[in-house]
């Protein structure tokens, strides 16, 4: 079976928002709840980032990609601060706002441009091929929690970034790449 990867990019934006709200309305479920999120934000992202963002920007989304790619980055530093609070806290409660604040401005943006903007660059075929890709990439990366990304993964990132040099800089050289982009 075929699926167009911009329908199953929406699925998960659907996912993610339900996921919002059980944590927000339901804190008894946050210990099993908050690790399903933060894994499913770093699966679809790191799909997004090495199979569908290449492909946006091949049909012209430089910009779009670009500024997704800032928003990924700054959202996984945001997902790193979820998981170290305690699921009962005020500081908790904060950095689930702030998850849910940057994800759904991230969500919005990408809806209104750069998957409107593939279904208008892309044929039907190229986006049933992205989608069987975004599948496969997204179950690969199931599981992984935020902070834990290679050095391959950081690549890809600083390369939809448009970073200058990013092939001979080291891991760490790329995460702080990577988080000057997310906070500027």
């Amino acid at each position: 079976m075929q699926y167009d990867v911009v329908d199953l990019i929406m699925q998960d934006h659907r996912e993610v928002e339900r996921l919002f709200d059980e944590l927000k309305n339901h804190p008894e479920k946050r210990p099993l709840l908050t690790p399903v999120l933060c894994g499913l934000l770093v699966a679809h992202s790191r799909a997004e980032e090495s199979e569908v963002y290449p492909a946006a920007k091949d049909a012209g989304g430089d910009d779009e990609v670009e500024h997704s790619q800032e928003e990924h980055a700054e959202a996984e530093q945001l997902l790193v601060k979820l998981l170290d609070a305690e699921y009962d806290s005020p500081q908790f409660d904060k950095a689930l706002q702030d998850v849910v604040d940057s994800i759904t401005h991230h969500v919005e943006e990408e809806e209104k441009t750069v998957l409107p903007g593939m279904r208008k660059r892309l044929s039907a075929e190229r986006r049933y091929e992205l989608g069987e890709a975004f599948a496969r990439s997204r179950a690969d990366h199931l599981g992984e929690m935020p902070g834990q990304a290679t050095r391959e993964e950081l690549l890809t990132q600083a390369k939809n970034l448009g970073v200058d040099g990013a092939s001979s800089m080291t891991k760490e050289q790329l995460r702080k790449e990577l988080a000057k982009a997310a906070s500027s």
